[in-house]
């Protein structure tokens, strides 16, 4: 920054001076001090490591399978909140485009998919289904298309009035 090239009135002089008391001091406690210190990622929410699934697991190893059951929960956690937050981009689009829905396709087609999904993964499991219920309903769905190969996969429609 710097003082400027020449002092032409006692304004200046005084905008000087308070540049120099106030400015000064806090550049120099940011770069000396918070900055070096400061971690090397850019986010404030706690980073969690991958744990191993629960196919990894043996069937004894009960801190193997709490750690599964917990990334589980928090997995679940993030994808319903990454749906609430297509649900919400699309309702605003709604109200926002309103009567034009047709703007609006690209969001409600993103919003589909992922629920589609979601549904695939999560759907016809109570709230408190563990990492267990989950390994089996993917354990019954692969045994399911491997024995109907013929079947079209896309059994659940999105209510169209819901949406």
């Amino acid at each position: 920054m710097g003082e400027p090239p020449y002092i032409r009135n006692s304004v200046d002089k005084v905008i000087n001076f308070l540049y120099n008391a106030v400015d000064k001091p806090a550049t120099w406690f940011r770069e000396t001090i918070v900055v070096p210190n400061r971690p090397t990622y850019n986010y404030y929410h706690r980073k969690f490591r991958r744990v191993p699934t629960i196919d990894e697991c043996y069937t004894d190893d009960e801190l193997c399978i709490y750690e599964a059951d917990e990334q589980y929960q928090r997995d679940r956690m993030v994808d319903s909140d990454i749906l609430l937050i297509l649900r919400q981009r699309r309702d605003d689009c709604y109200l926002y485009e309103n009567p034009d829905f047709y703007k609006c396709d690209k969001l409600k087609e993103a919003y589909n998919e992922n629920l589609h999904n979601y549904f695939i993964k999560y759907g016809e499991m109570h709230v408190k289904a563990d990492v267990r219920h989950a390994f089996m309903k993917q354990k019954h769905r692969m045994i399911w298309e491997r024995r109907h190969p013929e079947a079209n996969i896309t059994a659940f429609k999105p209510d169209p009035e819901t949406n």
